[in-house]
């Protein structure tokens, strides 16, 4: 739902309003919803009816991050590829030198003054028509204005920064040397253009060919009398766009949203007999028709609170192999039709469902649906005692004749689930449906389904029940498909609810009812809600098909990690290769001439650290482990960093080994720990070394690392202390320090009972991060450099912990720009020689142990030992 930020009308917060006569007319407040042209506008809301508030829309955000994503773009573009750009402007600067000077001024001129007029011309059109309400016109021409403001000020700045710090690579992109005045040039963002079209965009101006035709003339007039590049019209128009949908998300917008008047209207105009419309929840209302005619359940289509899921159903459908055709990217009109259309196949099948009554078109922003009313209740309205094994059947029954017609649901959740008055159920909420489903979204139905019934009667009895009905195999093909994210959100919060409450064993809420009066009471079975009600619904089917199978379907497309992976890689290139062209010397060409001693060095040393990795590996583990093995799973690490950020998969692939080493995992999780916790201390260890030794050398005066490391323990410290200050922020950082004083703390204890072994730790963490700093040392040194060592383990320490830090496969980009930065400034090695180093470096431990890698990781699986 739209974020309210005014008083909102009263069809959505309360209150009826009644129409007098069937005859009256009416439309939208743009004349355009269903009815005939020229009716009589719709009948006005009766006294204490608010009038309409302000919204802010979703659409607006959205729009908004999208002009400030573009912006962005268009500007390192015009940097990065000035070329280009330059190429361009000349080239219309070119033509443009073909029309008389004379000309184009005049063309300039008029088509200035036409784009001052626009704002004027367009709010006077709309408060002169006729039948305008001209509150709400006044209120989005102020909106227009605030607008026209902003974008105005954003260009006076833009200038402001191009004529000040902005690159000169910048400036010469955007704009052209005057003719006759060489030190002056052209406006960076062309003239009106940005503030005319905030004023028409925030002020919800109808007119698009007028406004753009003028629009247009202004850009080609000011190309033609060389007063603007190209660069400088688009950045106009973004800016305008940009700012104008700011500030409607800012301020907020009249809600566009039709009033309850304009529903009666449109029900009447549909040969309905409303009289009366009544809110009923969000967006939808209750309607009374007149004399014997059912009642009606009205659900409003509203562009705004579809738009509001633009984001979640975009990302589900990215995500999701069995997600749902996002209606946000949908018209309003296919919304509406698809929405029908499944209730009318539905009804086809012989489902029990709201019939609809009516469809219309609300003008451009909403359509309603009108369903006819059925009286019941949901089952979450249901008491304990009314859910019986009758019921449960008939809620099987009516997914069977769905599932026969490959209809999906996709929304089986408690408010689906309506029960009248003579207990029948009736399958509601279709909005989201499907017809000729395909087998993986039927079979989410029935997992669906499982779900939400054992979430009420636990287990048992939601399995039974449906086996009665659609047999075990059906049910059993189902099983791959119950897993969290394949269920509904509400549905996973209320499992994460049953596992906090810890009622995996308490007795249930519901006994077995029985369908035969004069059969006797069944016992109590003790499959309630709780934690593990996923594997208990599991174990329920496999009781009865003990060859179902049980591993579950891969529903996702594309993984989060993935995402971010993709995301971390693509910045990490645009961080990395405008530093490898910005050098006077190919990098390429620098390491080609290597010198062979180090480079050998540097390669020994590389090998070298996976050997000290195994030894800080093993060490910490009390338990006997192949040495070669554990050196091997180090190898296969290296291939493993294709797959995940750095640190984290080489923490996932030992934990692995030690379990299938024989070790329980909660003690190998321990023993990883334990090797993480103690290499972070050394390393902070280590860093303060190097950087005392490199504050003591001869000539390392200009590395004044030492009061930064003090200065940023301090701010730890005063960090740590204010967190332990506040009772929540203690309790959330006590949550998190929980598994470490309950699993690794003992297991450290234990280690001290083996000196010797813990003495093999914390040689081999120690030695990792030497080895590390020696390969780039000699990295260094083979390139012709001669950084001293202590430098070069600052450089090292810092800058390899700070890129490990980003989400891309082993900090690959984030790594290497830490790295080239740090050398230059503790070492002052020219920038062609640091990454000369780094690229060498990173071919050693990063490229290519990335196939031997493979090998061993492959290796190790056939020998089941990962």
């Amino acid at each position: 739902m739209a974020d309210v930020a005014g008083n909102a009308t009263s069809g959505r917060t309360g209150g009826t309003v009644e129409g007098t006569d069937d005859s009256t007319g009416g439309g939208t407040s743009d004349g355009t919803a269903g009815g005939t042209a020229g009716a009589a506008p719709p009948p006005p809301d009766p006294p204490g009816i608010a009038a309409t508030g302000r919204v802010r829309q979703p659409a607006a955000l959205i729009r908004l991050l999208a002009g400030l994503v573009v912006i962005a773009l268009t500007l390192l573009s015009a940097d990065y590829a000035r070329a280009t750009t330059n190429g361009l402007a000349e080239d219309v600067g070119g033509a443009a030198a073909l029309v008389p000077h004379p000309l184009g001024g005049v063309a300039t001129g008029l088509t200035t003054a036409a784009l001052l007029l626009l704002p004027g011309c367009s709010a006077a059109r709309r408060l002169l028509a006729p039948g305008t309400d001209r509150r709400h016109v006044l209120q989005q021409l102020a909106d227009g204005v605030l607008a026209a403001v902003l974008a105005y000020g954003v260009t006076l700045l833009f200038a402001l920064w191009i004529d000040g710090p902005a690159p000169f690579s910048l400036v010469s992109a955007l704009t052209r040397p005057l003719p006759g005045a060489p030190l002056a040039h052209t406006e960076p963002v062309y003239g009106y253009l940005a503030p005319v079209l905030a004023f028409l965009t925030a002020s919800a101006a109808r007119e698009r060919r007028v406004p753009w035709t003028v629009l247009t003339l202004s850009a080609l007039a000011g190309i033609a009398a060389g007063a603007a590049t190209p660069t400088a019209l688009l950045l106009g128009v973004l800016i305008g766009w940009t700012a104008a949908h700011g500030t409607r998300w800012a301020v907020g917008t009249p809600d566009p949203r039709p009033r309850p008047g304009q529903l009666l209207h449109s029900l009447r105009e549909a040969g309905l007999h409303p009289v009366s419309v009544t809110p009923d929840g969000p967006d939808r209302y209750l309607v009374r028709q007149r004399g014997d005619h059912p009642d009606l359940d009205l659900q409003l289509l509203d562009r705004q609170a579809v738009t509001a899921a633009l984001v979640q159903r975009a990302w589900r459908r990215l995500r999701l192999r069995t997600a749902p055709h996002p209606r946000a990217l949908r018209s309003l009109r296919t919304g509406l039709e698809h929405e029908a259309l499944v209730s009318y196949a539905a009804v086809a099948a012989g489902v029990r469902t709201r019939p609809v009554a009516a469809t219309a078109e609300l003008g451009r922003d909403a359509a309603l649906v009108a369903y006819r009313r059925l009286p019941g209740r949901t089952l979450d309205e249901l008491a304990d005692e009314e859910i019986t094994d009758a019921l449960l059947v008939d809620v099987w029954g009516q997914l069977a004749l769905l599932q026969r017609r490959a209809i999906a649901h996709r929304a089986l959740v408690p408010s689906a689930l309506l029960v009248d008055p003579a207990g029948a159920v009736h399958l509601v909420g279709l909005a989201d449906g499907d017809i000729a489903a395909g087998e993986l979204v039927l079979l989410s139905d029935i997992a669906q389904l499982l779900t939400t019934l054992a979430l009420r009667t636990g287990a048992e009895r939601s399995v039974r029940a449906a086996v009665s009905v659609l047999g075990p195999d059906a049910i059993a093909a189902a099983l791959p498909l119950l897993q969290p994210i394949a269920l509904a959100r509400g549905t996973r919060a209320a499992l994460k609810q049953a596992a906090r409450r810890g009622a995996a064993t308490t007795a249930p809420r519901v006994p077995p009812q029985r369908t035969d009066p004069e059969a006797p009471a069944a016992p109590a079975t003790a499959a309630g809600p709780g934690p593990d009600l996923l594997d208990g619904i599991r174990a329920e089917v496999l009781r009865s098909r003990p060859q179902a199978p049980v591993r579950p379907v891969r529903l996702e497309r594309l993984r989060p990690r993935t995402l971010l992976a993709v995301v971390g890689g693509v910045v990490a290139g645009w961080l990395l290769l405008p530093q490898l062209f910005a050098t006077e010397r190919n990098p390429i060409a620098t390491l080609a001439d290597a010198d062979p001693f180090w480079l050998a060095l540097a390669v020994l040393a590389a090998a070298a650290g996976h050997v000290a990795g195994a030894m800080g590996f093993v060490g910490f583990v009390p338990e006997r482990l192949d040495f070669r093995n554990a050196v091997l799973a180090q190898v296969a690490g290296s291939f493993v960093k294709l797959v995940s950020p750095g640190g984290v998969g080489g923490v996932a692939l030992n934990t692995r080994f030690l379990q299938r080493a024989g070790i329980p995992t909660a003690q190998a999780l321990s023993s990883v720990g334990v090797g993480q916790l103690l290499g972070l201390v050394l390393h902070l260890l280590q860093l303060g070394a190097f950087v005392y030794l490199t504050g003591v050398e001869p000539g390392g005066s200009e590395l004044d690392a030492l009061p930064a490391v003090v200065g940023g323990l301090a701010v730890a410290g005063v960090l740590l202390a204010s967190v332990s200050a506040v009772p929540p922020a203690r309790r959330w950082l006590g949550a998190r320090l929980r598994p470490l004083t309950a699993e690794v703390l003992p297991r450290l204890v234990e280690l001290l009972r083996n000196p010797g072994r813990l003495a093999v730790g914390f040689t081999g963490q120690l030695l990792v991060s030497l080895t590390l700093i020696a390969c780039l040392y000699c990295c260094a040194r083979a390139v012709g450099r001669e950084p001293s060592f202590a430098a070069v383990g600052v450089v090292f320490l810092v800058g390899n912990a700070a890129g490990n830090a980003a989400p891309t496969p082993g900090g690959a980009g984030f790594v290497d720009s830490a790295l080239v930065t740090l050398l230059e400034l503790v070492t002052s090695m020219e920038k062609d020689g640091a990454l000369a180093a780094v690229a060498l470096y990173r071919l050693l431990t990063f490229v290519l142990p990335v196939l031997p890698g493979w090998a061993a990781f492959a290796w190790l699986q056939r020998r089941g030992a990962l």
